[in-house]
């Protein structure tokens, strides 16, 4: 027997490596040493550059989001979403991404969807100015269904020692900027895909109207990359800390960046729910507190921004047409864990 007879086919691998060594080519700068090829990914921090650099690493997956792309056939999207999520997890540390690995698995390696997941990384890596590096491609036989896979993304970044970020410096008197969702990004897909095709028996091509698009478009839509936005409030020193909205919601992330001590009040109706966010309250009959800890519910990333210098910041954002919302402030809470405080109500209607 051969190894091919067990369903692992070395020749289609090597077709495909091919194909992520020329789309993983377009993000090298000179800091990588080498190419995709060997058995550890070289890359050189540039010693003129950084002062006293901290590196920062996160690791993240897509999750049940990979069902509705294999459903649709469109795969180059989901790997875009794996490198924003994960840029946009160092971000909140004030890290700026380095270099990007990734890990596929699928029972039975397809050039054409490995193409178009390295492509839609790759051109996510190219605008935040992130190499992809290297990563793992495996072909498991009798582990994943026909046409399924899995699909991982480590990132490691840098950023100076005395500019991380870590929410000590956030005080009462501080600014909550929400900075808007595309849609559900990587999170609650879970409840969502059983609401859309288990209870309402709808297609990923049936048109929503009260979602303006078709269902599957619809729970595509890219997962936003924050970089680019805020790297300027960073570089002034105008952020007192982050968070990316994820798995848990606001609630579920945003007090991760508190310290003890103190409270933020969310204001509910200051910013417009999504109406996909609309629709699935609807389906599920969901309650207010279960949306917030399940999807992001239209706010993808919370900056804290100190009283002196919101208006800089306000302008700044608005200069480059990035869209945020005032959500809420910092207010002086009792000793102890930091909490959240809602006040309005979302807009379900």
């Amino acid at each position: 027997m051969k190894y091919a007879d067990a369903g692992v086919n070395i020749a289609v691998a090597d077709d495909a490596k091919q194909r992520i060594r020329h789309l993983a080519s377009k993000t090298f700068s000179p800091a990588v040493l080498g190419g995709i090829g060997g058995f550890g990914a070289l890359f050189a921090l540039d010693g003129k550059r950084w002062t006293e650099p901290v590196l920062v690493s996160s690791a993240d997956g897509v999750g049940t989001k990979l069902k509705i792309a294999t459903a649709m056939g469109v795969h180059s999207t989901v790997g875009g979403d794996l490198v924003n999520h994960c840029v946009n997890d160092i971000l909140v540390q004030g890290a700026e991404p380095l270099f990007f690995l990734d890990y596929l698995a699928m029972g039975k390696l397809e050039p054409n969807v490995v193409e178009q997941l390295v492509d839609g990384m790759s051109r996510a890596c190219r605008k935040a100015g992130c190499a992809l590096i290297g990563g793992e491609t495996a072909e498991m036989p009798g582990f994943y269904p026909p046409g399924e896979y899995d699909l991982a993304g480590f990132i490691v970044g840098a950023v100076e020692r005395k500019k991380v970020l870590t929410g000590k410096a956030v005080k009462p008197g501080d600014t909550l900027l929400g900075l808007p969702s595309a849609g559900l990004h990587t999170n609650g897909y879970s409840l969502a895909r059983k609401l859309v095709f288990e209870v309402s028996k709808l297609k990923p091509e049936t048109y929503v109207a009260e979602v303006g698009n078709k269902i599957g478009a619809e729970l595509l839509k890219p997962h936003l990359c924050y970089a680019p936005g805020v790297k300027a409030l960073l570089a002034k020193g105008w952020v007192s800390a982050m968070a990316h909205i994820t798995g848990g919601g606001i609630p579920g992330n945003l007090p991760r960046v508190l310290p003890s001590g103190v409270k933020a009040i969310i204001d509910l109706d200051a910013w417009a729910v999504p109406p996909i966010f609309k629709y699935l309250a609807k389906l599920g009959e969901i309650e207010t507190d279960e949306l917030l800890q399940s999807f992001n519910m239209g706010i993808g990333m919370i900056v804290i921004v100190p009283a002196e210098h919101v208006k800089n910041a306000e302008a700044d954002l608005k200069r480059r047409r990035e869209k945020f919302f005032r959500i809420g402030r910092i207010e002086r809470g009792d000793t102890g864990k930091a909490r959240l405080v809602y006040s309005g109500a979302l807009n379900l209607a």
